[in-house]
């Protein structure tokens, strides 16, 4: 998988690699005009060389036709040490297409001769009459060579070393070589400097498109008065076209969003006022079925029954308005009351309540030994926790085992309600606190639910700055709420509790609390 890369660093990376081809190519144009300019001045020497060489020859008579085993009648060795010839300059005599010898001078005029490989070498270069570039072995190295025929037939051959010229030209290309790592390291620095202040214009328009990201654009009144500096909106430039595009697109969200929230503004107060109105009449049936019941006790069984279901009913309605009307109160942020709230005490009263509303779980506390303090409404959090428990009491089966436990975290607070029930269906996690999201798509009273329980739950944690997670799997459900725990708060010590110590407390079953508990909670949140 390709990285990632910057534009600055795709466009520092082009400088540089353009700089590096250029270069390149002005380092083998230069090496080669040098190289052959100084191979012309070798081969001008050359023929120089081959002029002495045969001078120092002197005459020779007609090649041998039967032996190539001796020089002619006259010839000798001299023409190896010819006057004026450099050290290193090899000389050789070819009779009959035979080379019968070749040397050279060394550094101090002695003359020496070639080994059997290195006349097999010089044997092999063409005696065209033109300069050609032979290698000798390591120990002699390049050399260039010419052919020159005499009139009476002989062929002399003279070479001039190839050394001096290979050295000013590796020297040359390796000057060229550092010159240009040099030169790359400046270009990439300045390239990403220049390129680094050309884009300043594009990194300010993304610093206002990220902003924008930024802002919770889902919910809540949003205004967008973030937008890209006029400097930064001129048309005539590709940053500019893209400053004003997204100007432009920032207005019509603006308004977009703007709309969105006068609709969710009626919604909002639609739903507070007819929630406000429906707990007058809620009130009054369930006053009335109440009164019929008490004053009219000989009533048929039929119509008493009926009169229960008609108060039942009355009371899921009630609770279903009071969710509505605190999801709208939430929607509003009101001012919430901060006060110091022990979630121990919390804790450990409203798993009590649990505890008498389902008695077919088991219901286990994990409380620490000192108290946890949070900043707060004490019965909005308390809401948070009952609608927890009752959501794992409602879609777990008896025998359940609920554990409720407490921690402080550093400057965090971490409730967990975990169950070793069935679990969530994993395509209702990502959705599970939105409204009316529910376990069982049905809406009887005793599979369904509303779906409101656990997105109160998220408006209350976040309206008191915290966030609520949940995990699942078969047999482990956790859900977890982080609040910000509260500084320099002093309680007495909770009432201890041995730390996963099965809850087992003594509670009247005829207790009117728990029976209104258990009649409220008979619909939950669904998971």
């Amino acid at each position: 998988m390709r990285g990632t890369r910057t534009l600055r660093s795709r466009l520092v990376l082009i400088v540089v690699a353009l700089t590096a081809v250029v270069s390149v190519i002005v380092g083998v144009a230069s090496v080669t005009l040098l190289n052959g300019y100084l191979v012309e001045q070798l081969d001008a020497s050359l023929t120089q060389s081959a002029g002495r060489a045969q001078g120092a020859l002197g005459p020779l008579g007609p090649p041998l036709q039967e032996s190539h085993d001796e020089m002619p009648d006259g010839s000798g060795d001299g023409f190896l040490d010819a006057p004026g010839q450099a050290s290193g300059t090899i000389s050789g005599i070819i009779v009959n297409n035979v080379l019968l010898l070749a040397g050279y001078p060394d550094a101090e005029g002695v003359s020496q001769f070639l080994d059997n490989q290195e006349l097999r070498s010089l044997a092999q270069v063409p005696l065209d009459g033109s300069p050609h570039t032979v290698d000798l072995g390591e120990d002699l190295g390049e050399y260039r060579v010419v052919s020159h025929t005499t009139s009476a037939g002989y062929v002399i051959l003279t070479g001039l070393p190839l050394a001096s010229v290979n050295a000013v030209v590796g020297q040359l290309a390796l000057v060229i070589a550092l010159v240009a790592l040099v030169g790359l390291g400046l270009a990439a620095l300045g390239a990403r400097a220049i390129v680094g202040v050309a884009l300043r214009p594009l990194n300010r328009v993304a610093a206002t498109a990220a902003s924008v990201a930024r802002l919770p654009l889902d919910r809540g009144d949003v205004d967008i008065s973030i937008r890209v500096p006029e400097r930064d909106t001129d048309p005539t430039t590709e940053v500019g076209q893209v400053g004003t595009a997204l100007n432009s697109l920032l207005g019509h969200v603006g308004s977009a969003l703007a709309a969105r929230q006068r609709s969710e503004d009626k919604v909002r107060h639609f739903v507070a006022d007819a929630s406000h109105e429906l707990r007058t009449p809620l009130a009054s049936i369930r006053g009335y079925s109440e009164l019929t019941t008490r004053t009219q006790p000989d009533l048929p069984p039929e119509v008493s029954r009926n009169l229960g279901r008609i108060e039942s009913e009355a009371m899921r309605m009630t609770s279903l308005v009071e969710d509505l009307l605190l999801l709208a109160r939430l929607d509003s942020q009101p001012e919430l009351r901060q006060d110091e709230v022990d979630m121990s005490i919390l804790v450990l009263e409203t798993v009590g309540d649990a505890h008498a509303a389902g008695p077919d779980h088991n219901w286990v506390i994990d409380l620490p030994e000192e108290p946890v303090v949070v900043i707060g409404d004490d019965p909005r959090l308390r809401q948070i926790v009952v609608n927890l428990l009752a959501n794992a009491r409602t879609h777990t089966p008896p025998g359940t085992t609920v554990t409720t436990s407490l921690e402080r975290s550093g400057d965090d607070v971490r409730l967990r309600v975990a169950d070793d029930g069935p679990g969530i269906d994993p395509e209702l996690v990502g959705t599970l606190f939105e409204r009316f999201v529910r376990g069982d798509e049905s809406r009887n009273r005793s599979t369904g639910s509303t779906g409101l329980g656990l997105s109160i739950v998220k408006a209350v944690v976040e309206a008191h700055g915290g966030t609520v997670e949940v995990e699942s799997e078969p047999g482990d459900t956790v859900f977890t709420v982080t609040l910000p725990a509260a500084t320099g708060a002093t309680y007495d010590a909770a009432p201890e509790i041995e730390a996963d110590e099965e809850l087992d407390l003594d509670i009247d079953s005829e207790d009117s609390r728990f029976d209104e508990l258990s009649e409220q909670n008979d619909a939950p949140p669904a998971r």
